[in-house]
């Protein structure tokens, strides 16, 4: 056989016939998430409750469907920016037949998003994301008697070196060099400057003081891996029977755990609200150590009708009640049930779920860094990734994997069963045993799969 040669770059022919086009399938993913969306009426009722941020004349815009699909194309491939979206939903045949745009015609670019950002409030975002959750809540996969709650840090797109003090205006570098002027250095020098920073004693930097000149929304916060930047917070409350993301809520990295869980807990309650006559009612919370406080745990429990579990922290002084008795009673109630089997097995249920939230979405959905700015356009975006992550769940409950990348392990799950099976067939029966220790562990990371899919 001789070796084949890529041909000369030549003139490209001006028509194609559709009948000379090679023949191709789309994704099986996006077939039946397609079939999913249109068995439920998506792209009708977008297109419905978007006619009044729209004109009656003048150019179409993109369909509504059309914009949301490619925000969960986000989520489900993990593109992190909007240019990376609007290019491979371009480049991908795939994809754009799950957008419904043929070869010849032009997909939406990335300045499209921009456009229905600005035009489409965050309320509307929220309808969105629960007019899926009732398309889970349809398939039973909503149980709500036992809600997880737990924070994480997303990092900002802005950087600490154009930090500005609130009081002056200032930037850091101009900061530093008047230290420098007061302690009798020259601060002409940028190496000097860079150096006297890393050099001098107690450096800090508080958000009472400094806000960022690019995104005055972020804060500074200390990072899951020790490191510090901008920020913010991302609550979730999740269902711990089924692992449906009830709620979802973004705000400022500087706010504390028990400062937030009030307002998640309503936005919580509103979602479950709009499932139908009879909705489910939240019953429990299960939290970490972070959100434990005597006044919230009276006010959830005798105020709100909710049951905690909030583990308790370690305390070595004795804690005095001042006459609450109300509060001491749902204290100790709180402990109790914690310290109890169930309450250690929702706990258990809680790590899992709640973090493997924050997993698919800053490692499957690529969120751990924001490409947005703004308080607002952060909590859009992760509005639509909740709703693409329910999505997913119904996906899994359905046809058994919730991402395109689940369907391709699966299938290289399916391809090695095969083998081990022919090898378990046709080798000898004193080769079985060690061929198939052979072609078995070549994929280690598929075990993986239905964690991640």
């Amino acid at each position: 056989m001789a070796i084949g040669k890529r041909k000369k770059p030549k003139q490209q022919p001006l028509w194609i016939a559709h009948s000379d086009l090679a023949p191709r399938g789309g994704h099986p993913f996006y077939t039946r998430l397609n079939r999913l969306l249109d068995d439920d009426g998506f792209d009708a009722w977008l297109e419905l409750e978007c006619a009044p941020y729209f004109s009656e004349v003048g150019r179409p815009s993109i369909p509504p469907g059309v914009y949301f699909r490619m925000l969960f194309v986000g989520y489900l491939e993990g593109f992190a920016s909007e240019r990376a979206i609007a290019w491979h939903c371009c480049d991908r045949m795939s994809l754009r037949e799950f957008l419904g745009y043929q070869l010849h015609e032009k997909t939406p670019d990335h300045s499209s998003f921009t456009v229905w950002r600005k035009r489409l409030p965050l309320e509307f975002y929220n309808t969105v994301f629960q007019r899926i959750l009732s398309m889970v809540h349809r398939h039973g996969l909503i149980d709500a008697y036992a809600t997880g709650v737990d924070s994480t840090t997303l990092e900002a797109n802005a950087s600490l070196r154009r930090l500005a003090r609130k009081d002056t205006g200032s930037t850091y570098r101009e900061y530093v060099k008047e230290l420098m002027r007061e302690a009798g250095e020259d601060p002409g020098d940028a190496a000097a400057v860079v150096r006297f920073d890393k050099k001098r004693k107690g450096k800090k930097l508080s958000n009472r003081e400094w806000q960022s000149e690019t995104d005055p929304d972020s804060r500074i916060a200390r990072m899951k891996d020790g490191t510090t930047h901008l920020a913010y917070k991302s609550e979730h409350a999740i269902d711990l029977a089924t692992g449906a993301m009830l709620g979802i809520k973004v705000y400022p990295a500087d706010q504390g755990d028990t400062a937030s869980l009030e307002d998640t807990i309503e936005t919580t309650e509103e979602n479950l609200a709009t499932l139908g006559d009879e909705p489910p009612e939240l019953l429990c919370v299960v939290t970490d150590k972070g959100y434990h406080q005597a006044d919230l745990i009276k006010d959830l429990n005798a105020d709100k009708g909710l049951t905690t579990y909030i583990p308790e922290r370690r305390s070595e002084q004795r804690r005095r009640w001042h006459g609450d008795t109300k509060a001491c009673r749902e204290f100790h109630g709180n402990r109790s049930r914690t310290r109890g089997n169930e309450g250690k097995r929702l706990g258990r249920l809680r790590s899992e779920l709640v973090e493997r939230s924050f997993a698919m979405f800053k490692r499957s959905g690529n969120l751990g860094r924001l490409t947005l700015r703004g308080l607002e356009n952060v909590s859009k975006r992760c509005l639509i990734h909740a709703a693409a992550y329910n999505l997913g769940l119904v996906m899994r409950a359905i046809f058994g994997q919730g991402t395109p990348k689940g369907m391709a392990d699966a299938l290289g799950r399916l391809i090695f069963e095969l083998l081990n099976l022919l090898v378990a067939i046709f080798a000898p029966p004193e080769m079985q045993g060690s061929a198939k220790q052979t072609v078995t562990p070549r994929l280690p990371y598929l075990s993986m799969a239905p964690a991640c899919g």
